[in-house]
């Protein structure tokens, strides 16, 4: 291969030398550059017909835009309805199991005869949030039925009233394993979607508040984004929204909104509850819903509470304070398009400079 270049190369006229930038194709030419001029007609047809030449492939290499989603972003899909009603139930939780499922249950149906079609509850909200606390109240998800009460009561209900259901989080076991989980369910009251908690709260703030959950849970493994009755939806919980990649990741997949049950902590709500879901929204040019448990101020663990939805612009569209309430809001997607043409980031990203890489998509082509 080399020595045929060489003599294309060496038949032409050092003077005809082109000295534009030459595209340089990679692997197979990695190592080598072809600067020529060309003014034989014969042979200016013969590179212009070339998969290889500059012309094509200019016309083929994807903009800056394009490269800074690998693979390329996903288009925003058409969404199966455009406006409807979103609950976020924040729940006062306690030590009786029973009555959380109890509670949780009441919750919805109010939520649902509101007119609620989306309903999305808080992180670990059948149990006090400890590590202690996981190992006893965890359930098999996978096994259903007796083995899991509280996603066994949230299939029923979705499927009685005909809504969708983001069930916040609960521990899970799973073999020797407990996660923290998060079960998503249809209208029909099927499991949709499980996403565990990928970035597990390891922190330490001295005089303020120390908690490791990996002491007892695993850490997720899976990005989980589920179309939906009311749209294509991203799941995080609480610790998982201080990372952008993955909230880049769901809007790269065309996510429409992104649910986060939460439990920020009377430390850090204040300071960067709201900033982190306004950010993820603004960010992202889509929803972000987050949804508490209300503050128990005598409990281990004292949530902050102030369960929110944000709209596409970085907006506050509907939240609440500490207490126990159900925050009803409506979502209009149309806005989505609108947001994204009054500032159009999606075409004006630089993927000559940076990338964000989804390794799942990469690797699935």
């Amino acid at each position: 291969m080399r020595s045929g270049i060489a003599s294309l190369s060496s038949s032409l006229q050092p003077g005809n030398l082109l000295r534009s930038s030459i595209y340089r194709p990679k692997p197979l030419f990695s190592h080598f550059a072809l600067p020529i001029s060309i003014k034989s007609p014969s042979l200016l047809n013969l590179v212009a017909k070339s998969p290889f030449s500059v012309t094509a492939m200019a016309a083929a290499a994807p903009s800056k835009a394009e490269l800074a989603r690998v693979p390329p972003a996903i288009q925003l899909p058409p969404p199966p309805i455009s406006k409807f009603k979103i609950a976020l139930c924040q729940l006062s939780v306690t030590a009786d199991k029973e009555r959380n499922i109890a509670h949780a249950r009441k919750a919805i149906e109010e939520a649902a005869e509101k007119g609620a079609q989306l309903v999305v509850l808080p992180e670990i909200w059948n149990s006090p949030y400890s590590n202690d606390s996981f190992p006893v109240y965890a359930e098999d998800i996978d096994a259903g039925g007796d083995a899991s009460p509280s996603s066994s009561m949230l299939s029923e209900v979705a499927c009685s009233r005909r809504i969708t259901i983001v069930g916040g989080s609960i521990p899970e076991r799973s073999g020797d394993r407990l996660y923290n989980t998060c079960c998503v369910f249809g209208t029909d009251g099927k499991l949709k979607a499980k996403h565990r908690k990928i970035h597990l709260f390891d922190i330490d703030i001295p005089g303020k508040i120390t908690f490791i959950e990996s002491k007892t849970l695993t850490a997720g493994e899976n990005p989980t984004i589920v179309d939906t009755e009311v749209g294509r939806i991203g799941i995080g919980i609480c610790y998982d929204i201080r990372f952008q990649e993955l909230a880049m990741l769901y809007g790269a997949r065309g996510a429409h909104l992104i649910c986060y049950p939460g439990a920020f902590n009377m430390t850090t709500g204040p300071l960067h509850w709201e900033l982190l879901q306004r950010a993820r929204a603004a960010d992202n040019q889509l929803y972000v819903a987050t949804c508490s448990p209300a503050r128990d101020t005598s409990a281990g663990y004292t949530a902050w509470g102030h369960s929110t939805l944000v709209g596409p612009f970085g907006e506050v569209l509907a939240t609440t304070e500490h207490d126990e309430a159900i925050v009803i809001a409506e979502i209009d997607y149309s806005l989505l398009e609108v947001r994204r043409t009054n500032l159009p980031l999606g075409k004006q990203r630089r993927g000559d400079l940076y990338q964000l890489v989804d390794v799942q998509r990469l690797s699935s082509h």
